[in-house]
């Protein structure tokens, strides 16, 4: 059985930084993509990030030059760095296997002076 949890998310102000984190638990997470989501209120999920097995990564447009993905195989974790948060930014994060195979928990991220 998989499990996702997240964590690092909080309140910043305009032109922060955070980091989230998600840990997996289960077989298979070395060769496994997985991507980060995020969520507005009252919207669907929406495509934050992704990094392959192999470290390959890919973002959307909106956050390309602020965020980076990361992984750390040994710990089974990936990251989210956030850089130059706006309040445009403020949502739930998940951190999702395989593009929603299974999904975390989620994180608030609220950007606001």
């Amino acid at each position: 059985q998989v499990h996702l949890v997240e964590s690092g998310g909080g309140l910043v102000q305009p032109g922060g930084s955070l980091k989230l984190t998600c840990v997996h638990s289960g077989s298979g997470f070395s060769a496994t993509t997985m991507n980060w989501y995020r969520q507005y209120p009252g919207k669907d999920r929406v495509w934050v990030a992704t990094i392959t097995g192999e470290g390959t990564t890919d973002y959307t447009v909106s956050v390309k030059g602020r965020f980076t993905i990361s992984r750390d195989n040994v710990k089974k974790t990936i990251y989210l760095h956030m850089n130059n948060l706006q309040p445009e930014d403020t949502a739930v994060y998940y951190c999702s296997r395989n593009f929603g195979s299974y999904w975390g928990q989620g994180a608030q991220v609220t950007i606001s002076s």
